[in-house]
C-alpha cells in the first residue's frame, strides 16, 4: 500500500506566474504603462474564491490573464462571491477583493457602459442563480450588461472538458489505475451535471475515469464501489474537479484524516496518488471561459 502525493512544482509554474502577473496587472490592479483597454468596456470575472494564495494565482489568476490576453481592449476586473474568503484574505494577508456588488458599484462609478460578467463557476447552480439576480438589479445602470455562461453549459463544453482532463491525465490511463475526480456537489438540480460529465467520459471511451462529489452524489463511497467492481485496478489517481485546488482538494481529497478520499482508498488497499491542481491551471479549460466571453460579447450586438 503506497501513497504518492504530487504537490505543485514551483519551478514549472514560475514562468506561468510571471506571465499571469504581467497580463493581469493592468486590467486587474492598474499599471503605469499605457493600456489598450477601453475604459467604458469591462469584463468582470466572478469566482467563489480561495484562501490558498498560490493556487489562486495559477488558477483564477490564469483564467483572468487568458481573458485579458484575448480581449486587450477590455478592462478585466475581479470579484469573489465567498464573503468568508474575502474576509480571510483581508485579515490575514491585507488583500482586498471586491464582492460582486462592490465591483458593480465601482463599474458604475467608473463610467463603464458595457459590462460582461464571466463566472468561473463550473455549472449553473445556486451561486450562478444568485449572480444573475444581483446582475439584474444593475441592468439599468449600464448601456449593455450580460452574464456569461459557466464552464459546463453546452454539449460542446462537456466534450472540451473531457478532452482537457483526459489529455492531462493520459499518462496514468494504463488500465490498472482508476482516475477519480472530486467535484464539489450541490443540492441544486445542476448536481446532475456530474453524472452528465460521467456519461460523456464513458461515451468517449474513457472507462477508467470516475466523477464524484464531496458534498453530494455520487459520493466517494459510490466511487469506491465502482472501482472495486473492476478487479484490474491496483492504483487510484485523485484530482479535484474544481477551478482551484483549495480546502476541499487539500483536505477532503488529499488530507490524512480517516474520512479523506485518499485515506478511504488507501484503507481499501489501493496505491494512491493525489494531484493538487485546479482546473484553472489547464490551458484548455481557460480557453473555454475565453470562448464564453466571446459568445457573450457577440450577443451584445444583436
Amino acid at each position: 500500500m503506497k501513497n504518492d502525493s504530487k504537490k505543485i512544482d514551483f519551478k514549472k509554474i514560475g514562468s506561468l506566474l510571471i506571465v499571469a502577473v504581467a497580463i493581469c496587472s493592468c486590467g486587474l490592479f492598474g499599471c503605469s504603462k499605457k493600456s489598450t483597454a477601453n475604459n467604458d468596456k469591462e469584463i468582470l470575472v466572478v469566482s467563489f474564491g480561495t484562501s490558498y494564495n498560490t493556487s489562486r494565482t495559477i488558477t483564477i489568476g490564469a483564467i483572468e490573464a487568458a481573458i485579458q490576453e484575448a480581449f486587450p481592449e477590455w478592462k478585466v476586473k475581479r470579484a469573489f462571491t465567498a464573503d468568508t474568503i474575502i474576509g480571510i484574505l483581508k485579515d490575514r494577508d491585507g488583500i482586498v477583493i471586491d464582492t460582486v456588488q462592490q465591483a458593480l458599484d465601482k463599474a458604475v462609478a467608473a463610467g463603464v457602459k458595457t459590462l460582461v460578467i464571466q463566472p468561473t463557476h463550473l455549472m449553473s447552480g445556486f451561486e450562478y442563480t444568485d449572480l444573475n439576480e444581483v446582475a439584474q438589479l444593475y441592468k439599468d445602470k449600464f448601456d449593455s450588461l450580460v452574464v456569461s455562461a459557466p464552464l459546463l453549459t453546452s454539449d460542446a463544453d462537456y466534450k472540451k472538458v473531457v478532452s482537457a482532463i483526459t489529455e492531462k491525465t493520459a499518462s496514468f490511463d494504463d488500465g490498472a489505475t482508476a482516475i477519480c475526480f472530486m467535484g464539489h456537489g450541490t443540492e441544486a438540480d445542476s448536481n446532475s451535471d456530474y453524472t452528465k460529465l460521467q456519461g460523456f467520459l464513458s461515451d468517449g471511451g474513457f472507462s477508467n475515469y470516475y466523477v464524484g462529489t464531496v458534498e453530494a452524489s455520487p459520493s466517494v463511497e459510490d466511487l469506491l464501489k465502482a472501482v472495486q467492481a473492476k478487479s484490474q485496478y491496483k492504483r487510484v489517481l485523485l484530482l479535484p474537479l474544481m477551478v482551484v485546488a483549495g480546502d476541499h482538494a487539500n483536505n477532503d481529497m488529499a488530507g490524512d484524516e480517516d474520512d479523506s478520499w485518499k485515506s478511504i482508498f488507501l484503507a481499501a488497499n489501493y496505491n494512491v496518488t493525489t494531484i493538487l491542481e485546479g482546473l484553472g491551471q489547464n490551458w484548455a479549460i481557460q480557453q473555454i471561459y475565453v470562448q464564453h466571453v466571446k459568445d457573450a460579447i457577440a450577443t451584445l450586438s444583436k
